[in-house]
């Protein structure tokens, strides 16, 4: 599947967001991206730096080109009583989207996605406020008692998945839908991430060695004391990487071997005014490319219609996974052979219009060469 995220259309958007209804509502934009994240990487977690703080665990955000990795770090809860829900992917019918994190009163709907240190699927079993105080579960967290004294002991029972698998729904994700608990939390009063968190995360997005392709699902800092502390004892690198299967790069006709939808692949390039030195012959140059540039248009908008009315086909019969893949994967087909059948008609263009130049040229180097030599 594609590399790259792509923005996709209002009609798109608002057609993932009628499929998924509310559990998916807090998804933030409508960009998706055609492959889903790497699993989990293994780390632990860095001892709590003070009363208040609660732990928001690692995820795989995405760039535009590649996924990176945000380190879990410890956060000063912005008011008693919020907790965070994590951010998580899920799988919309068209790829997979990002659906961000939030604080708030209540734990939501976090894909089902096991974190660990008490976000093992459902919920957060780390910990709980008490008349405005934070007490904190040892068994799962990092807590040195002697600075921290609101804590206590409780085994917890982990019921839900234990596999590393990084996101909701599609190919291998976790198959887990929230309950009705989980889908009022979003509509509950709840703030976004706080400033410091999204300075982590910038701070992250810039930070090349957190990059998948770079680390191969083994990031170099996988935790931090606080949001930002990438250096020194307070960054905790991962103790084994996840399962990263990374599409191919882009082809030498600069589209990805992986699009999915010809809504996917890179726009037309208008063709550049040929410059043969002869005004005639540039002239007609440019009509041939402005006719095949017109012809591939066409060929490309009638493509992204037929998939769009797969996919809106598809929502109206509630299709499975299964057969959404089914779907996703001819669309795949179609949209490789049209990007390999336009590429094929530009360089046979381009070696057509070469050799007329060349036929062209021919006759006047022979009629030059043939010129009788002046005496000396």
């Amino acid at each position: 599947m594609r590399r790259f995220v792509s923005i996709r259309s209002l009609l798109g958007f608002i057609g993932f967001l009628l499929l998924s209804g509310a559990a998916y509502a807090q998804v933030g934009v409508g960009i998706a991206v055609s492959f889903g994240p790497p699993e989990l990487p293994v780390y632990e977690q860095p001892i709590c730096p003070g009363e208040g703080y609660i732990w928001t665990p690692g995820y795989w955000a995405w760039d535009g080109d590649d996924y990176y990795w945000v380190p879990g770090t410890w956060v000063l809860a912005p008011q008693p009583g919020f907790l965070w829900t994590p951010a998580y992917w899920a799988w919309g019918g068209r790829g997979y989207y990002f659906h961000e994190g939030y604080w708030g009163p209540v734990v939501g709907f976090y894909g089902g996605v096991n974190y660990g240190f008490g976000y093992f699927g459902r919920g957060y079993e780390g910990g709980r406020w008490e008349h405005n105080h934070f007490y904190y579960n040892r068994t799962v967290n990092n807590v040195n008692v002697t600075v921290i004294h609101n804590t206590y002991n409780t085994t917890v029972v982990n019921n839900y998945s234990r596999s590393r698998v990084s996101y909701n729904g599609g190919h291998g994700g976790i198959n887990e839908h929230p309950t009705s608990r989980e889908e009022a939390a979003y509509h509950v009063r709840h703030i976004g991430p706080v400033a410091e968190q999204q300075h982590h995360v910038e701070a992250a997005r810039e930070n090349r060695e957190l990059r998948a392709s770079s680390n191969h699902g083994r990031p170099p800092i996988a935790a931090t004391a606080k949001p930002g502390s990438f250096s020194g004892r307070e960054a905790v690198p991962a103790k084994e990487g996840g399962h990263y299967d990374r599409p191919q790069s882009k082809n030498s006709g600069g589209q990805s071997d992986h699009a999915v939808h010809a809504n996917e692949l890179s726009a037309h390039q208008h063709p550049q005014s040929p410059n043969t030195g002869d005004q005639n012959r540039d002239r007609k140059y440019q009509q041939q490319q402005q006719q095949l540039y017109q012809r591939q248009q066409q060929d490309h908008v009638k493509l992204q219609q037929r998939q769009e009315q797969d996919h809106r086909q598809l929502e109206q019969h509630q299709a499975n996974d299964a057969r959404m893949q089914q779907v996703e994967q001819r669309h795949q087909q179609q949209t490789q052979q049209m990007a390999q059948r336009h590429e094929q008609q530009q360089q046979h263009m381009q070696q057509q219009q070469q050799q007329q130049q060349q036929s062209h040229q021919q006759p006047h180097q022979d009629s030059h060469q043939n010129q009788p030599k002046g005496k000396p």
